[in-house]
């Protein structure tokens, strides 16, 4: 058993998956960082600009940059934090539901193509030992020094 190029491997697919659903969703005009940024808005509306920013695990001027096309094509509107006035709060305009509702479609015809053939009891434990890994890594002495 080979495990040092198990990581290789799962960044590869990681990467196929995201060109395969970059190349759905071009004919509706939203880039990676902006499906990711509706996607997280749409699973968690509300979210602090900042937040969001650390979800995505890029910098907030950054996400400023990508929240103010959003804003600009209608899709998501920016609104004052009742408890800090210095931050907003990220929701999903009526206009930016719908096209989320296209790209969860999308996204679950990408899926239903990626994994098949693959049994649902495999994708289970894939899922799983996905999980693991996570925890793994996460709890790391090196990740504990490194968040700290």
């Amino acid at each position: 058993m080979n495990l040092e190029t198990l990581p290789f491997e799962i960044a590869e697919t990681a990467h196929a998956l995201r060109r395969s659903f970059d190349r759905r969703v071009a004919p509706l005009g939203v880039t990676r960082a902006q499906w990711r940024a509706l996607a997280w808005l749409a699973r968690h509306p509300g979210l602090r600009q900042v937040e969001l920013a650390d979800h995505l695990d890029i910098e907030p001027i950054t996400l400023c940059r990508i929240v103010d096309r959003l804003e600009e094509a209608g899709l998501v509107e920016r609104r004052r934090d009742p408890e800090d006035r210095r931050a907003w709060r990220l929701h999903l305009t009526p206009k930016g539901e719908p096209l989320v509702e296209q790209l969860r479609d999308l996204a679950g015809k990408l899926a239903l193509e990626a994994f098949a053939g693959v049994s649902p009891q495999t994708i289970e434990t894939l899922r799983e030992a996905l999980t693991c890994v996570r925890d793994n890594i996460s709890t790391t002495p090196e990740s504990k020094r490194m968040s700290a």
